[in-house]
């Protein structure tokens, strides 16, 4: 075959250069010969395992953290957390009690010094205003440690802390943890930094009971957090980490262990430049004071916090509801002295002279009081009782105690302020004369008849409105309530700050007698519009509230002159008298002008003294209750006296607390303006005539007015005789000034029988003879 013709089909070169194709059974046997292919290297195979593991692990916790981040949410903040109590001060800032378990306080972070905060900072969390919400290799770390036996160590950020404190609880679980985790992540995202900040300092626990910055700082150093100093602010950054170890005052021989702590906190302020170094050598350390027992509401501070509610509720400031779920810094009206004095003065003039183990009646002994200020409204002291844990029940708030006497004021400044006439159509004024004989049926009452007997039965004859205030003269004031109205007499008792839901407050005669049974506090207000002329404001017990930091409005202080300033002072300028010359000159020893009304309460249950000077309107009373049953009782021989009245201990209580609330400042007299007629008149010449309502008697009438009377005989005989007056003067009729030994003007002769008096009661029973062994007295009707 010639060169370049193309081999035929099936041709087979013979040419050993040429390539031949390998038949099937040759390649087999190529196969067979052929060495096995090379497996990689071991480290690659371990380099891929972990490779893959990676990023599997990662896919995981990926999705993990994503499950986690979407299915956790920020729950509620725990009960516990959010739990207040409620702070009760003095008008200086002095703290009386706190109502709740939990001793906290929320305040704002602008309320707390830089210093402290930087402080807590250097204790707890130097970088957390520059980190995230958490830090894996802290709590890695952390865990690491605790797994070595370097004790337990959380590893958490300040704002990781603040979700356990808040949202979570103290236990040591791991759910626990996750959720601490993502709920901080969460929580950074919505909060700002100061926000949460805030939220740990009013949260974190400081020991001592004290939850937050503020509670602490009163539990160790009886001050307000934002008076803390730094070197403070350090101690109290130091109790974060252990606050039973670092309490030196509770563990003094930890003592070692709380300086170093304390000088870590400094130093680390020292460290971010927040301290410099000369004022952290200055500083020194700040030993905090003696851990106090609980005080809870013992004393009187039960009594002042029962009213403080009272108060807000009534005047619609907070409900009851709200105010019970804590977290009210409340500052009252009343001032520290002024509630010492008070309390000081009960204990000299009562308390320190019961003998319950002598004396069973001394049992029955209980005292309230308050004082306010005329020209504020505010309640200046409270007296609710002995000891509020021992003693429930407000004496100074509580409604069921007959004022007695200490009502008659009303009537006499109804009677001015309407320009009332009596039956005959006389003028009423302080020299109006009236029958003060015992048992006098009243005249123009159109009820049914009555006749109320005088305090010890006692008889009087003509005498004046003033003299009749002077004696407490029950038949000339049940005479006068119905001449000027006992409609308008309950009016006039109302607009002068008693309410109207007072019980037994009924338009009828016996009103002016006092069975109507208003607080201490009602009739204090009541004197107090008396004291300022006229002019009506409600007492007010609050001086400001707040809650997280923001003020809440109160109601707004009016005052208005609800009776003419004639009509008030014309009834002080009769009051005076009492103190003067009357039933209340105990009350003298207050050493300034004063104004004054002594009153009991039927069957000698309770009694009073309701007094004023220009600036201060001052209310006490003495009750008798039986302990184990709460029953009303007599005070027949409480103190050893054979009967209490309020010209007694009431008086002499009243006069020492004002006596000392006032000291130091000058003694005001009153500046009145009288009512027509008012003047008093001056004391009458022997050589005249008698005179009645400013006329001369005729003899010829007179002796025909004896000739009328003998021929009808005596409608309403009186006693035969009238008892002495006991220790602090009777408040009743036909009593004794016993500073100037005489009976006063239309006072009838004293009797030397000096045992407790019988008396006739409202039913008008006939009285008894005496009798050995004597009885008991019979009850008194309410007056004096």
């Amino acid at each position: 075959m010639s060169d370049g013709q193309p081999p035929r089909p099936g041709w087979k070169p013979k040419d050993p250069t040429v390539p031949t194709r390998p038949t099937h059974a040759t390649a087999q046997a190529k196969a067979a010969t052929k060495a096995p292919p090379r497996r990689p290297p071991r480290r690659r195979r371990v380099l891929r395992t972990l490779l893959g593991t990676f990023l599997l692990g990662t896919l995981l916790l990926t999705g993990a953290f994503l499950a986690g981040y979407l299915l956790v949410h920020i729950p509620p903040a725990n009960s516990a957390a959010t739990a207040q109590s409620n702070v009760y001060l003095y008008r200086d800032g002095t703290q009386i009690a706190r109502d709740g378990e939990v001793n906290r306080e929320n305040i704002k972070l602008d309320q707390v010094p830089h210093s402290v905060q930087h402080a807590v900072l250097a204790a707890e969390d130097r970088d957390f205003y520059s980190e995230r919400a958490v830090d894996p290799k802290a709590m890695v770390r952390a865990a690491w440690n605790t797994l070595n036996g370097k004790g337990k160590q959380s590893g958490s950020t300040l704002t990781q802390q603040y979700v356990k404190n808040y949202y979570l609880g103290q236990e040591q679980t791991v759910t626990r943890k996750i959720k601490e985790f993502f709920i901080a992540i969460k929580l950074n995202r919505e909060k700002s930094k100061d926000e949460i900040f805030e939220g740990y300092l009013n949260t974190s626990y400081f020991g001592r009971n004290a939850y937050g910055i503020q509670a602490a700082a009163r539990a160790y150093y009886g001050k307000d957090a934002h008076a803390l100093d730094t070197a403070e602010g350090a101690y109290l950054a130091s109790l974060l980490n252990a606050p039973s170890a670092y309490d030196i005052a509770t563990h003094p021989e930890n003592r070692p262990k709380a300086l170093a702590r304390w000088n870590y906190v400094l130093d680390g302020m020292v460290k971010e430049k927040w301290l410099s170094p000369t004022a952290r050598t200055a500083a020194s350390f700040p030993t905090p004071h003696t851990a106090r027992p609980t005080t809870s509401l013992s004393g009187q501070r039960g009594y002042i916090v029962q009213a403080v509610e009272d108060h807000l509720s009534r005047t619609g400031t907070i409900d009851e509801k709200t105010l019970a779920r804590g977290g009210y810094r409340i500052t009252t009206t009343l001032e520290k002295p002024k509630q010492d004095a008070f309390v000081a003065a009960v204990h000299e003039q009562v308390t320190s002279r019961l003998d319950p183990a002598r004396n069973p009646t001394d049992r029955y002994v209980r005292v309230g009081g308050a004082a306010i200020d005329p020209a504020s409204g505010r309640v200046l002291a409270l007296y609710g009782g002995i000891d509020y844990t021992r003693q429930y029940v407000n004496n100074a708030t509580r409604r069921d105690y007959q004022v007695g006497s200490t009502f008659k004021p009303f009537v006499l400044t109804a009677a001015v302020e309407t320009a009332a006439q009596t039956q005959d159509g006389r003028p009423i004024t302080p020299n109006t004369y009236y029958d003060g004989t015992n048992r006098r049926l009243v005249d123009g009452w159109p009820g049914e008849p009555y006749d109320p007997a005088n305090e010890d039965d006692a008889s009087y004859g003509d005498i004046t409105v003033r003299t009749a205030t002077d004696q407490s003269v029950n038949a000339v004031y049940a005479q006068m309530a119905v001449d000027v109205g006992p409609g308008r007499v309950r009016d006039t008792a109302v607009a002068l700050g008693l309410p109207a839901t007072t019980p037994d407050l009924n338009a009828s005669p016996s009103i002016a007698l006092g069975p109507a049974t208003a607080s201490v506090l009602d009739l204090a207000e009541a004197y107090a519009t008396l004291a300022n002329h006229g002019r009506h404001g409600a007492y007010t017990l609050v001086d400001s509230i707040s809650k997280d930091g923001h003020e809440l409005d109160l109601p707004d202080a009016e005052s208005t002159q609800v009776v003419t300033r004639e009509a008030a002072d014309t009834t002080t300028a009769v009051l005076r008298g009492v103190v003067e010359t009357g039933t209340g000159t105990a009350a003298r020893a207050a050493g300034r002008p004063a104004a004054g009304k002594t009153g009991t309460a039927e069957e000698d249950r309770a009694a009073w003294f309701a007094g004023y000077t220009p600036d201060l309107a001052t209310v006490v009373t003495m009750m008798g209750q039986d302990p184990d049953t709460g029953e009303q009782k007599s005070l027949y021989g409480a103190l050893g006296m054979a009967r209490v009245n309020g010209g007694g201990p009431p008086a002499e209580i009243w006069a020492q607390f004002t006596r000392e609330a006032l000291a130091g400042t000058e003694p005001k007299d009153f500046e009145l303006q009288l009512g027509e007629g008012a003047e008093e008149p001056p004391a009458p010449d022997p050589a005249r005539p008698d005179l009645t309502d400013g006329r001369a008697e005729d003899p010829a009438e007179e002796q025909e007015d004896a000739e009328d009377e003998q021929a009808q005989g005596p409608q309403h005989p009186a006693r035969p005789h009238q008892p002495q007056r006991g220790p602090g003067g009777q408040d009743g009729a036909g009593t004794t000034d016993r500073t100037h030994g005489d009976t006063g003007a239309g006072s009838p002769a004293t009797n030397t029988d000096t045992r407790p008096p019988r008396t006739a009661g409202s039913t008008q029973e006939t009285p008894q003879p005496p009798q050995a062994p004597p009885p008991p007295p019979l009850p008194a009707p309410p007056g004096g």
